[in-house]
């Protein structure tokens, strides 16, 4: 089994959606949380608050400097994300069609580095 990032997008300036809409997208995304569980590919998954609440840690010149807000200057971040673990990208694609339908954002796909062997 390999092991896939399924992140999901937040994309600034966009309308946020209507409180019944964003209490159908919880709903949503459990549902598809328990269906992820039941099938066994599930590793972890979790939410993201808002990029201005993110912190940047970083070294420069020996010295760790810390400073607000995301790392990138972007209209799109990391608004949340699963961790899972299939046969294939095929299967990991078919996850996320379900994961974009349940959180109408954009998923993006990316599967994890193999560890090296040793």
């Amino acid at each position: 089994m390999s092991q896939y990032l399924l992140s999901v997008h937040y994309v600034e300036g966009e309308a946020p959606p209507s409180d019944d809409v964003m209490q159908q997208m919880f709903a949503d995304v459990d549902t598809l949380n328990q269906k992820m569980q039941a099938e066994g590919i599930w590793v972890f998954a979790g939410g993201l608050e808002t990029p201005d609440t993110a912190t940047v840690v970083r070294e420069a010149g020996g010295e760790i400097v810390t400073t607000d807000g995301p790392f990138a200057e972007a209209k799109e971040h990391l608004g949340g994300f699963w961790v899972i673990a299939v046969p294939d990208l095929d299967a990991a694609l078919d996850w996320a069609r379900q994961a974009t339908v349940a959180c109408r954002g954009p998923v993006e796909v990316r599967p994890f580095q193999d560890e090296p062997e040793g």
